[in-house]
């Protein structure tokens, strides 16, 4: 997976957690079966700058965790290729996650959990986003996503 990682945030995340972001994708990408050539960009910020996006974007005035952003790739614009094969060597942009890395913090000393399971909840939660699930459209969706995502934390390691 090419996956760029941004940090907007004050005083900044760590190395080692930008690795564990990279790694825990990669694994959901491949746990998901999604070809190596995907592409997406996870941006860490702060509280002041996601309530921002989620005001601009959503309507919503407050801050939130994630924000996911998923590039629909329907593009009537985007001209047909004649050659399959190269169609297939493209990469599939899936689309951008934003993270508070100030409610990472705050949600995992209220749940009871690490710094880093709160952290690789929320960004799989956004990447199954990415990938059209949605928790919100009734029950069983609801059900499915968060199925999926427990099961792909449990088997990377990030039990709750």
């Amino acid at each position: 997976m090419d996956l760029a990682i941004i940090d907007q945030s004050q005083p900044g995340v760590s190395q080692y957690h930008r690795d564990l972001v990279k790694c825990v994708l990669e694994y959901a990408g491949q746990y998901m079966k999604l070809p190596d050539n995907t592409e997406m960009s996870v941006t860490f910020m702060n509280n002041e700058e996601i309530h921002r996006y989620n005001r601009e974007y959503r309507n919503i005035d407050k801050p939130t965790d994630v924000i996911s952003f998923a590039i629909e790739d329907d593009d009537d614009d985007f001209p047909l290729l004649p050659d399959e094969e190269m169609g297939e060597d493209l990469a599939k942009n899936i689309g951008d996650i934003l993270v508070s890395v100030d409610i990472i913090a705050q949600q995992a000393e209220y749940l009871g959990h690490s710094f880093e399971r709160e952290l690789g909840f929320l960004v799989v939660h956004g990447f199954l986003h990415l990938n059209g699930y949605d928790h919100m459209l009734g029950d069983a969706e609801e059900k499915e996503m968060f199925d999926l995502q427990r099961n792909i934390l449990d088997s990377y390691g990030l039990r709750r």
